[in-house]
């Protein structure tokens, strides 16, 4: 399939023939939803914890005799029935990712392309060398109604640009091995390079 290249200013370019594997194919929810579960519960720290009774700072002396008292049998003030005391079947340190195959992440790739394709969300420029200045770039993606976008490079990013796109509100840069579904999905409009496109047919052919 065949899609029209722009230019920053906004003027055209030609076209560019794209792989109907990548931008042709029909979006299926159930994919994308794996794939962005798979990619958040794997950025989640899972960091949470509690003290359980063996870990909170209290004698192991027994706080009263076993019988005689007319109240309940107790060990250590260290039982989770007391205040101050462990808790039970809290959360521990752990991992909440799981594992997807690399054959199901590169098809959950291409369906996230396809649906941006399919949604008339994808641009693609020719190129993003020369711009040097913020307040230029910023008047150009103005211009081209970009509100929340991101853009796709090649194999590396263009330094000077990435310099004048990092303060741009809504405007996120990622090389060619950083394109993933939850940032494609999550931005309304996707830009790619013509390096970005035949950087992307190489990795995921």
């Amino acid at each position: 399939m065949k899609l029209d290249v722009i230019k920053l200013d906004g003027g055209k370019a030609g076209s560019v023939e794209v792989s109907e594997e990548l931008f042709g194919l029909e979006p299926r929810a159930d994919i994308l939803h794996r794939m962005v579960r798979w990619q958040r519960n794997n950025a989640q720290a899972g960091t949470h914890k509690v003290k359980t009774r063996s870990e909170v700072n209290y004698s192991t002396k027994k706080i009263y005799r076993q019988k005689g008292t007319g109240g309940a049998r107790h060990g250590a003030r260290s039982a989770p029935i007391f205040r101050g005391g462990g808790i039970y079947k809290g959360p521990v340190v752990r991992s909440h990712g799981h594992d997807l195959t690399k054959k199901f992440r590169k098809l959950g790739l291409r369906h996230a392309l396809s649906a941006k394709a399919q949604a008339g969300e994808l641009v693609v420029i020719d190129s993003v060398e020369g711009v040097t200045k913020t307040g230029a770039l910023a008047k150009q993606v103005k211009d081209l109604g970009w509100k929340r976008a991101l853009i796709i490079d090649g194999s590396e990013v263009n330094e000077a640009f990435a310099v004048a796109a990092r303060n741009l509100d809504g405007i996120d840069i990622l090389p060619t091995m950083g394109a993933n579904v939850y940032d494609i999905l999550k931005r309304d409009t996707l830009v790619i390079t013509k390096a970005g496109i035949e950087a992307l047919e190489a990795r995921l052919k």
